[in-house]
């Protein structure tokens, strides 16, 4: 039975089609991991704003349609490539300890555990990072860029089924709050799908910013940007942070806030299939990813067939060698010696294959050398149901008709601790992602950031091709990452079918979120990749699982592709995330 010519049972993804068009267009495209985000990026697209102006303001809009999983005062780390001279930067868009945290706070006051709550929030950065891509790299001013932000706090939008099923799933966090059931849990309850979803703090908040902005626009754009970042750091929403930390038991402080300020850095690449791929440094997990590609390009996993059991083998364990890495060496590198040229070198991809045995897995993380903490938990289950959802991230990349990409992952959950009173806000609870071990590379200490899951990235190919692409997923993100981009530019497929088709991931790794379980050997796959290439992974010693098709644990990947003058969009079914433009 049709409706329309369209079947009403899901179209399952192949390596001919695709369950959803690619967007194409010849002047400008955005994707976002909401419609509603690529909505204002394309408003302020069509209004004559460049990408920079555009992916702030879906971005900043996302953490209103998605503030279960996106925060205004969380984390946003953003890619920028200059359309004119071609240069591409990074903004860290990531806050770090407060000046009052000790290497053995944690372990000292809370047996080794970070817990729920005010002492996780490291100092919000993603304020600093939105108005820091607009100073350096936009043409609008914070007013412009927030006003659709702004209008779908205070007005609302109706609650979709996703954000409905993240609410309910963490309703006991909610609950705990006395500053964020209220939000959450209007009526005592989780909201509806359906029903209109209105946040008034988090629209007056936006709104003055603006108003201070509006204040000193006499004195020139920059002067009125630098006054809607001192409303947040310096005026009355550091204030109420710094107040709310002080009654609470909290760290943050004015001085805290204050001297906060985003890194703006050259970008770590590797080159792979024809482009060059930048990443973030190494306060993220962005160094993982490009060595998991220069080990993929080295091992010629491609030749093994895609989503065959074979490719699936090397790839995996691909990412084990990776992780095994990330979690000796990766921290932020103000303090810890990263070897990061070491890393993402060739020579170092050819020796880290060598440990890959064809017919057998590796049983637990393979550990080469640095830091293994004996008392790692290990986990034969998930913490999560993994087939539930997912509030952790999102993402949103913009290309436009000058050849300016822009390329975010902004996030930080609103579970896990309370909302700032009359503001709307949680603090970027990010801290989640550091080890009380004061041994670890990415250890607690006042003023260093913790390791970040989110790591958007940018390929650029010498023929003017452009593919900014991320995705939300915590530590499957690089997973996912990498394997649209082999679909992509190795197997060939369209944008649409190279975020669609069947994915895996590994959970054989300290997981990046507190208590950083273990779960030894653990794949999972979605069904389409087929019950005989499970049962072949499974003989060669992979606890193998099954999610079904299109689960939104696979994480949900957007880009854009641009070559020859036309703009693909794509953007992944397993979460409500769309292509716009023309």
């Amino acid at each position: 039975m049709t409706i329309d010519g369209i079947s009403k049972q899901r179209r399952k993804p192949t390596g001919a089609d695709a369950g959803r068009p690619v967007i194409a267009g010849v002047n400008h495209m955005v994707s976002a991991g909401h419609y509603l985000a690529a909505v204002a990026a394309f408003e302020v697209l069509e209004a004559g704003g460049n990408a920079i102006d555009a992916g702030v303001a879906g971005g900043i809009a996302l953490g209103v349609v998605q503030s279960d999983m996106v925060n205004f005062a969380g984390v946003a780390p953003i890619i920028v490539r200059n359309g004119t001279s071609g240069e591409v930067k990074s903004i860290s868009g990531l806050g770090w300890w407060p000046r009052a945290m000790t290497p053995t706070l944690f372990r000292d006051r809370h047996e080794g555990k970070i817990p729920l709550g005010v002492l996780r929030s490291v100092v919000p950065a993603a304020p600093d990072a939105w108005i820091r891509a607009l100073r350096e790299f936009g043409t609008m001013s914070f007013g412009e860029v927030a006003t659709a932000a702004i209008r779908l706090a205070r007005d609302g939008f109706v609650m979709y089924p996703a954000l409905v099923d993240s609410i309910t799933t963490w309703e006991k966090e909610y609950s705990q709050w006395p500053t964020s059931a209220p939000i959450y849990l209007p009526g005592g309850q989780p909201p509806r799908s359906g029903e209109k979803f209105v946040q008034s703090d988090l629209a007056n908040t936006l709104q003055y910013m603006v108003d201070q902005e509006a204040a000193a626009a006499g004195r020139g754009r920059e002067a009125g940007l630098d006054a809607a970042r001192d409303a947040f750091y310096r005026g009355d929403i550091a204030k109420a942070i710094a107040q709310f930390h002080a009654d609470n038991g909290g760290l943050m402080t004015l001085d805290d806030l204050a001297e906060y300020a985003s890194e703006i850095e050259d970008t770590p690449r590797v080159a792979f299939e024809g482009v060059d791929v930048h990443g973030c440094g190494a306060w993220c997990q962005s160094p993982s990813f490009l060595q998991i590609l220069q080990m993929l390009k080295f091992g010629d996993v491609g030749e093994y067939g895609h989503n065959t059991a074979d490719y699936l083998h090397h790839f995996v364990e691909i990412i084990k060698l990776a992780f095994a890495d990330r979690h000796a060496y990766i921290g932020d590198p103000r303090f810890v010696p990263v070897p990061m040229d070491l890393l993402t070198s060739e020579s170092y991809a050819r020796e880290r294959l060598a440990r890959i045995d064809p017919e057998k897995s590796i049983p637990d993380i393979p550990i080469q050398g640095g830091y293994r903490d004996p008392s790692l938990p290990l986990s034969l289950e998930p913490r999560l149901d993994p087939t539930g959802p997912v509030p952790d991230t999102s993402y949103i990349c913009v290309v436009d008709r000058w050849g300016n990409c822009f390329s975010a992952t902004p996030s930080d959950v609103s579970f896990d601790t309370p909302v700032i009173p009359g503001t709307g806000l949680t603090v970027s609870s990010r801290g989640s992602q550091s080890w009380a071990d004061p041994d670890h590379p990415s250890s607690v200490l006042a003023g260093k950031r913790p390791r970040l899951t989110p790591n958007p990235a940018l390929a650029v190919g010498a023929d003017g091709r452009l593919i900014p692409f991320g995705t939300p997923g915590g530590d499957v993100q690089v997973q996912a990452m990498a394997q649209v981009l082999m679909n992509l530019l190795v197997h060939g497929m369209s944008p649409q079918q190279a975020v669609e088709v069947p994915r895996f991931a590994s959970y054989s790794f300290p997981d990046s979120f507190e208590p950083h379980e273990l779960f030894p050997g653990r794949l999972n796959l979605e069904e389409g990749i087929g019950k005989a290439v499970g049962a072949d992974l499974a003989a060669r010693g992979h606890d193998v699982n099954w999610w079904p098709d299109l689960t939104g644990r696979a994480a949900a990947v957007c880009l854009v592709d641009s070559k020859n003058g036309v703009h693909q969009g794509a953007a992944d079914p397993r979460r409500p995330g769309y292509a716009i433009g023309w």
